[in-house]
């Protein structure tokens, strides 16, 4: 029980470490990765390295203190006694498996591999289901899961082939000494040098001291998957954020007035310019819109402001100071963003809502509600507020989704906030209805507001409006 808690508690805190390590590389690096192999290597392959401490520690621990002591007790009787439990005890505490690691090692990590392709394979599978039903292609991913799971199943079997020869090798050990202690002690008993009742109970002795090394071949087989684990966890806690936060971080100024100097981007080094010298004051208060094609930049921008990544080269300034400057986590307390693709958590609207302020009361939900077009629709559902949405909020139109998006973000008391195709999914009604609303919230809070968009009409009430090419 001891053990098993101290596992349990390492556990735990290992996907807390785990999880502090991950989070700045978001979204920047963590987008490069599958989404469910990411979650393989904060479950599974987290889970996998309990072998360090209940199959390879504690055993190893054990068998060595258990192996000096069975010596120890064998010496009072006799040298050659001790000599021969000591030979077996280290054929089958160390001869056994150093050959199970080596024969185990690359299965061992193979299987580990598979299965996180497995694991992400099905939950790509089911997050994009519908779409594959549509295209008729859903045939085909389960084949390639059908083979992804025959792969691991052939590799799981012959782990335990070879555990199954371990342990009838260790088996084989045990009846050697036991025959082995009788053979030697019968003479011992003959010239009275032990009593005749110590005789069966060193070959009894014997017998049972092997359950001590009896873990020993699957700690040491199952050392690969460890170290394939290991390999995978860290390889991603390993990697550098997109973002280098300052040792001493400036505190945000109270007015947000940006300023890009010939502020150029490439997503990689040698690649084309996704933003090539631009150059823009973005003062606190203004409402600019940036306009634009798709893969002109304009997301790229929101994620420089937001400090996501940083300039390929020019100044991205606030409050004259470089940005680099600025904590990225304390400059994105004051701003809100609703992204083109956005996200709702599996839970109710209430929830997804107070993400922006854990305090809010219902008078703020429903105004804010209410500016976003959306709180007559919430009203109409049995549960209201309670309402569950689903995961990525799959219960709701995407219209629907955007709209409580876009109150998550007014909710949220900010000095800058940011809409990236805010009325994408709606009608020409609802959308120019939802825009007004917005833009009396902001004049009303004092707010700076950043659009996105490709349409180019319908921006008379922007103070400014940059077009990207």
């Amino acid at each position: 029980m001891v053990t098993h808690e101290a596992t349990f508690r390492m556990l735990a805190e290992l996907r807390v470490w785990f999880y502090e390590r991950i989070e700045p590389l978001a979204p920047a690096v963590l987008e490069q990765y599958r989404s469910g192999d990411v979650l393989s290597r904060i479950r599974a392959d987290i889970d996998t390295l309990n072998n360090v401490y209940l199959r390879l520690l504690v055993p190893v621990v054990v068998a060595t203190v258990a192996t000096f002591v069975f010596v120890v007790v064998l010496l009072f009787y006799h040298p050659l006694l001790a000599l021969l439990e000591l030979s077996l005890l280290l054929v089958a505490g160390v001869l056994i498996p150093w050959l199970m690691n080596r024969l185990g090692h690359e299965p061992g990590q193979q299987s580990v591999e598979t299965a996180a392709q497995l694991r992400s394979a099905l939950v790509n599978d089911l997050q994009g289901m519908g779409e594959l039903l549509v295209y008729g292609a859903a045939d085909d991913h389960a084949a390639h899961v059908q083979q992804l799971s025959q792969t691991l199943a052939a590799q799981q079997q012959t782990l335990s082939r070879l555990n199954g020869v371990a342990q009838g090798a260790l088996g084989l050990c045990a009846n050697l000494a036991m025959w082995g202690m009788l053979v030697l002690a019968i003479p011992l008993v003959r010239d009275h040098t032990i009593a005749p009742p110590e005789l069966a109970m060193l070959a009894l002795f014997a017998l049972a001291s092997f359950e001590a090394v009896l873990p020993l071949p699957l700690a040491f087989q199952s050392l690969g998957e460890t170290l394939a684990a290991a390999r995978r966890i860290f390889s991603l806690a390993d990697q550098v954020a997109a973002v280098t936060e300052p040792a001493h971080p400036q505190a945000v100024p109270e007015r947000l007035d940006f300023a890009l100097r010939e502020v150029s981007f490439r997503y990689q080094p040698q690649g084309e310019a996704v933003l090539d010298g631009l150059t823009l004051d973005f003062p606190q208060g203004h409402k600019l819109a940036i306009v634009g094609v798709t893969g002109a930049g304009k997301s790229t921008l929101t994620s420089l402001l937001l400090r996501f990544r940083e300039p390929s080269s020019g100044e991205l300034l606030l409050g004259g100071q470089a940005i680099a400057h600025y904590s990225g986590e304390a400059l994105r307390q004051h701003i809100a963003v609703v992204p083109q693709q956005t996200h709702l958590f599996n839970t109710t609207l209430r929830e997804n809502l107070l993400l922006a302020k854990r305090d809010a009361t219902d008078a703020e939900l429903e105004a804010v509600c209410r500016t976003a077009l959306i709180h007559d629709f919430i009203t109409q559902q049995p549960e209201g507020y309670a309402t569950w949405v689903g995961e990525t909020g799959v219960r709701l139109s995407g219209g629907q989704a955007k709209r409580v998006a876009i109150a998550r973000a007014l909710l949220k008391p900010v000095r800058l906030l940011i809409l990236d195709e805010p009325t994408e999914g709606l009608d020409p009604e609802t959308a120019t209805q939802v825009m007004v609303n917005i833009l009396a919230h902001v004049a009303r809070n004092g707010q700076s507001l950043l659009l996105i968009t490709h349409r180019a009409h319908g921006l008379e009430a922007m103070d400014q409006v940059l077009h990207l090419s």
